[in-house]
């Protein structure tokens, strides 16, 4: 049996199909990952033994600058991806038995799968992207908005829309150019009535959440094996846990003096810093303060005092299956949703501040370093289950998902 995996997003967006084709190939199948060609990915799939065919613009070139990418950078991105699409799956799915899709709108995709007569299947790693009465497309929890006074069903048609402005025409030229008839409504046709959900069932309880039917498999995680580089496993060595502070690819929506900030929060407990520089390119100096590029994080993060990051899917199941106490900083997106998660389940915090500061950070850390935070973080550890993406490759290929 021969799958086609593709997304286009960050490495939260890349990793767990890395994950899920080493869980299929374990199982006799072979898989395929279409992914952006960042050569973080590329290294990060080559090292898991994955076959890559690159696939639209890189992710870095796009979110990596200054400023958050705005709305003319948004509507160039979406026809480009659609094309993408067509081109890259057309050609590498022939011959394949299923198409499996996830990361940004992945329009195009079911399209491609139509046309050569595959399965298809949308995967998702978080509930952000599902219509549902409980979330507001584009609220961020506890900041006042006019959309808090909104019927949830009205934000969700309005987000359909944009999705139909965003990738709609584009869409439906390349569909029809395959003699395919048009498509009404984009985001729900993506994400057909029956979507995977590849999160934890502790971390992202999903019944009654929204109003399709998704199939939870648990989050697709990758196992790691990687020494920790000697400089860093000296470091931990020379004195109590440190408190690791990452917020990955999110470059472009770091706000100023994050690093600077976090570090000091830090000290003021009398912590040592394991920094990640990140897309951001993060640094701090001092003996009590080692920068580090790209590690192995399952090894690392049961090594460390606290996990201060950005709340990503990925990064936020690592450090809770590590059993480490979390500070989160939401950015973006799913963000915020993991924040509140991890505060609800004792976890850890969510700083919900707009501009983080030593203060705020510090008052954060506080609570995530009391004993009783860690003694829950440890209890919950041994919930957070790490073979989804074994139960997703069964599902796949014995299941008829």
């Amino acid at each position: 049996m021969r799958v086609v995996l593709t997304t286009w997003g960050s490495r939260g967006d890349v990793e767990p199909l890395a994950a899920l084709a080493v869980a299929l190939r374990a199982q006799g199948a072979e898989a395929v990952v279409c992914a952006p060609p960042d050569e973080d990915f590329a290294a990060l799939l080559e090292r898991a033994g994955v076959p890559m065919v690159p696939l639209g613009p890189s992710v870095r070139s796009i979110v990596a600058g200054p400023k958050p990418p705005d709305a003319k950078a948004a509507f160039a991105l979406a026809p480009e991806l659609v094309a993408a699409r067509f081109e890259v799956l057309g050609s590498v799915a022939v011959g394949a038995d299923v198409l499996l899709a996830t990361g940004l709108m992945p329009a195009g995709a079911r399209d491609v799968a139509e046309h050569l007569g595959l399965r298809y299947v949308l995967a998702c790693f978080h509930l952000m992207g599902l219509p549902s009465r409980q979330f507001r497309p584009g609220a961020r929890p506890g900041t006042p908005s006019p959309a808090e006074e909104t019927d949830p069903r009205v934000l969700w048609e309005q987000d359909a829309r944009r999705v139909d402005a965003l990738y709609g025409p584009a869409l439906n030229a390349h569909r029809a150019a395959l003699g395919l008839p048009p498509v009404v409504n984009v985001r729900d046709h993506v994400l057909t009535r029956r979507p995977w959900l590849a999160a934890d069932q502790v971390l992202c309880p999903a019944e009654g959440m929204t109003e399709l039917d998704p199939v939870q498999t648990g989050a697709w995680v990758l196992p790691d094996d990687r020494p920790l580089p000697a400089e860093l496993a000296d470091f931990l060595e020379a004195g109590e846990p440190p408190v690791y502070v990452g917020f990955g690819s999110m470059a472009a929506h770091t706000p100023a003096g994050i690093a600077e900030a976090a570090v000091g929060a830090a000290r003021a407990h009398g912590r040592r810093v394991v920094l990640a520089r990140g897309w951001a390119g993060l640094n701090a100096e001092g003996a009590d303060c080692l920068v580090v590029g790209e590690v192995n994080q399952q090894a690392l993060f049961p090594r460390v005092a606290a996990v201060v990051h950005h709340g990503g899917a990925g990064t936020t199941t690592t450090a809770a299956r590590a059993g480490a106490p979390q500070v989160i900083v939401p950015h973006i997106a799913d963000q915020p949703y993991w924040g509140g998660r991890i505060t609800e389940l004792g976890l850890g915090a969510a700083h919900t501040r707009a501009l983080p500061t030593v203060g705020s950070l510090a008052a954060a850390l506080e609570q995530a370093l009391s004993p009783q935070v860690r003694e829950r973080a440890q209890a919950v550890a041994g919930t957070v289950r790490g073979d989804g993406a074994a139960v997703a490759a069964e599902l796949l290929l014995n299941a008829g998902y």
